[in-house]
């Protein structure tokens, strides 16, 4: 348990690709953002576009894949090219619970 919990703190402290759709430094903010964008939209808050672009999980996938918390490949521009969702979901979920929890 206590691996999963530095693991989810190495999640939420990941750096984020600038620009992003959020505008956001670390996965941790971009939670944040994710969060306030449903409040603030409520019933017309779009799970498919929250920040306006569909790739939006493909943002926070990108930067696991780069500093190695998940399996990802990228192109010669650095572009991702593959990724492993499953590992990436289980690294978010935690990450929100540490959140839950206060552990941020």
């Amino acid at each position: 348990m206590e691996d999963l919990d530095l693991t989810a703190q190495a999640t939420l402290d990941c750096p984020m690709r600038l620009p992003n759709d959020a505008d956001a430094p670390t996965v941790r903010a971009y939670l944040m953002a994710l969060v306030r964008e449903v409040w603030r939209r409520g019933e017309g808050f779009s799970g498919k576009r929250p920040f306006g672009n569909s790739s939006w999980e493909s943002d926070v996938y990108y930067a696991l894949g780069r500093v190695g918390l998940i399996r990802a490949t990228f192109d010669a521009d650095g572009e991702l090219l593959d990724v492993d969702e499953d590992a990436g979901n289980v690294l978010i979920l935690a990450a929100i619970d540490q959140l839950s929890e206060g552990g941020a």
